[in-house]
């Protein structure tokens, strides 16, 4: 049994959708390894970053591009922005989930994460959530 924290703003907190709509545009717009976020994008962002709403909303996310470049940012705002950090909660987790099932999950993903995160739980979550 886990132990987790309650958050009562997550309650039927729908995901903001042109929040969402934005995030994917600058995911696909996406190179490199430094985020170019204006201060108020990354805090517009930050719900997104901790949001129980990933495990539905990355099934309609169709593009692997994307998913893989949504995991980039969010892997590097995580480390850049304390308002992104969301351990096991994270969408990097979820995200490399809806790729796996795919199959279009390359190995080289998680030697990336790994180099770009002090999370322990990326990129694939807990333990024993797992189990």
């Amino acid at each position: 049994m886990a132990v987790d924290t309650f958050d009562p703003s997550a309650m039927g907190n729908p995901m903001d959708e042109a929040a969402l709509r934005d995030l994917c545009s600058y995911a696909a717009s996406f190179e490199g390894e430094e985020l170019t976020l204006s201060e108020l994008e990354a805090a517009r962002f930050a719900a997104l970053a901790s949001h129980p709403g990933w495990a539905e909303k990355a099934q309609e996310i169709e593009s692997e591009v994307l998913i893989e470049r949504l995991i980039k940012v969010f892997t590097l705002g995580e480390m850049r922005y304390s308002s992104w950090s969301a351990g096991d909660k994270s969408p990097v987790i979820v995200l490399v989930k809806v790729l796996k099932q795919r199959g279009s999950y390359d190995a080289s993903l998680t030697r990336w994460i790994k180099s770009h995160t002090t999370n322990k739980f990326l990129p694939h979550g807990s333990l024993m959530d797992r189990l």
